[in-house]
């Protein structure tokens, strides 16, 4: 597989040192355009959609051909580089223009916290840098986005340095989702947990949940860690109960869109599912996200507004119908785990562990 030919190296880290084949977001300064790996024809198609419009990249995250919380915060950000780059007006038409696309943008995935952190911290930057020639206003918009991707693979990292010495040698660890370079700016925030365990020369092999409706496990979860080489086998969500019951699960771990104060979890649906049955089994339940994925503004999961996705989700499995047509589907695309279920959630910040009693605000003195 090769990379789309860029201008420069890859933010996202693919290509470079341990490589990675693939990224799911960047910017191409030399044409003015974002890059997003079309994750809907994943593992079938390796294709890239090239967006030079802020509308493009808005509908792009709304249809899912780019996911995961902190690689939509990303995607948005490059989305108001676009913006900023084609908008040559005063003061006050750019802030106009800008305060339009972020609107459309904040209202692509609600649930996602990343996606209004990045997009309110690039409409900070946008009024700071107002009064600047058009070129430099792109310029520093630029440099704000591709500082927000940096720090985002940079926390990868750092999470998954410090969930690496969690992992039991020779686990089988189960995963729900997708939560690696795909959804992330690069290399992944529970999958980078695993990639650091991988790369500390722990024997370790992956159970992914196929993940219902949207298939992440069992499309792109399992493809990223067969191309790493990591071991990993696909299970239906029904067969998580079976495997723990036998004993052939040892760890759990997973991504989040949203963390509440108390340490509550918003994840994909099926999440709270896994985290009951890991706790019926004494199996450590774990997160890891990005500081970003905090929200200390929302006390609680109750709090936490949950997406609802098409019926057509539910009720088509690519262009197979397995729902007959006039029968309604429920599709909440998010759940809540409480945090007495947490063992631990790590962030490039720190670690804090809720089922402990510990809080986000216990990294705050990271500031």
């Amino acid at each position: 597989m090769t990379l789309p030919e860029l201008s420069r190296a890859p933010l996202s880290g693919a290509g470079g040192p341990a490589p990675v084949a693939f990224f799911a977001v960047e910017y191409e300064p030399a044409t003015g355009e974002v890059l997003l790996l079309e994750q809907r024809k994943l593992p079938g198609e390796v294709v890239y959609q090239r967006c030079k419009k802020p509308d493009e990249v808005a509908e792009a995250i709304r249809a899912m051909v780019v996911r995961g919380a902190p690689a939509i915060g990303i995607a948005a950000a490059y989305a108001l580089v676009l913006l900023a780059r084609q908008e040559r007006g005063d003061a006050k038409a750019f802030l106009l223009a800008n305060g339009v696309a972020s609107r459309i943008l904040g209202q692509t995935r609600p649930t996602a916290v990343n996606l209004a952190w990045a997009i309110a911290r690039m409409g900070r930057r946008a009024a700071d840098v107002a009064k600047l020639d058009p070129e430099a206003r792109y310029e520093a918009m630029r440099e704000e986005a591709e500082a927000i991707h940096l720090e985002d693979v940079a926390a990868c990292r750092a999470m998954g340095a410090l969930g690496a010495p969690d992992v039991p040698e020779g686990a089988t660890i189960l995963t729900h989702c997708n939560a690696g370079s795909l959804a992330t700016g690069g290399y992944g925030t529970a999958l980078g947990v695993i990639r650091a365990a991988h790369e500390q020369g722990k024997k370790i092999r992956v159970l992914a949940d196929e993940t219902r409706p949207y298939l992440q496990g069992a499309r792109l979860t399992a493809w990223e860690l067969h191309m790493d080489e990591i071991p990993v086998e696909v299970i239906t969500d029904g067969m998580a109960a079976h495997f723990m019951q036998r004993g052939e699960v040892q760890w759990c771990v997973v991504g989040s869109d949203r963390i509440a104060a108390n340490g509550d979890v918003a994840n994909k649906i099926g999440t709270y599912g896994v985290a009951v049955l890991a706790d019926a089994h004494d199996i450590p339940f774990t997160v890891a996200a990005p500081w970003s994925t905090i929200d200390l503004s929302t006390p609680d999961g109750a709090g936490i507004p949950i997406e609802e996705r098409s019926r057509d989700e539910v009720a088509r499995i690519g262009e197979a119908r397995i729902v007959a047509d006039g029968i309604h589907c429920r599709h909440p695309a998010f759940d809540v785990t409480p945090a007495r279920l947490v063992h631990a959630i790590y962030t490039e910040r720190g670690v804090f562990r809720p089922r402990d009693g510990e809080t986000p605000r216990a990294l705050l003195k990271k500031d």
